[in-house]
């Protein structure tokens, strides 16, 4: 039997998986994103500290994401637009996913590239028309995969990484979102 490497160490996450069926409080985690504006509709936003597991941790290193809009839309291009940065997310979720799924069904995997298009009226966002959405209205995914496994196999991979995407729940599903000044 060849040994599949892919990078995902499947046997902790199983372990977790156990350990959390037992203890759901510890599966309570809080993500945290801090955003500062800079010029403009430029901004920086960080990312280090979370809570999980019941404490508080942090990434072994800070990042940090700079947001604007591209010159077409008289802004100075200082990064990728906010909404391009959901398609990064549910972009790497979804490939996050077909990593570990491949992993723990002993499919090795040579290349996974996700390509996304999300298509977006901006008549909503500049005010034009009050019936267009603000977002996305249509986001399309699509993978080229190349692994030792069958297309159907392959096409597995990829529906169990979206069932248990938390970026492409929060997309498809309605989240809570909660706005105040303090």
């Amino acid at each position: 039997m060849t040994t599949v490497s892919n990078g995902v160490n499947v046997q902790a996450l199983l372990d977790a998986r156990e350990v959390l069926k037992n203890a759901p409080e510890a599966a309570q985690f809080v993500w945290r994103a801090t955003s500062k504006w800079q010029h403009g509709v430029h901004s920086t936003s960080t990312v280090k500290e979370f809570y999980g597991l019941g404490e508080e941790r942090a990434h072994r290193t800070e990042a940090v994401f700079d947001a604007d809009h591209p010159e077409v839309f008289a802004a100075e291009d200082n990064g990728i637009t906010p909404i391009e940065y959901l398609l990064v997310g549910l972009a790497a979720c979804l490939t996050a996913g077909v990593a570990s799924v491949a992993q723990n069904r002993g499919i090795q995997l040579r290349s996974v590239e996700a390509t996304l298009e999300g298509k977006h009226d901006i008549r909503g966002i500049l005010g034009v028309d009050p019936d267009v959405r603000n977002g996305f209205t249509d986001i399309k995914v699509t993978f080229t995969i190349d692994a030792d496994a069958s297309k159907a196999d392959i096409e597995a991979l990829v529906a169990q990484s979206q069932k248990r995407s938390a970026v492409f729940d929060a997309l498809t599903n309605p989240t809570n979102v909660t706005v105040e000044v303090a």
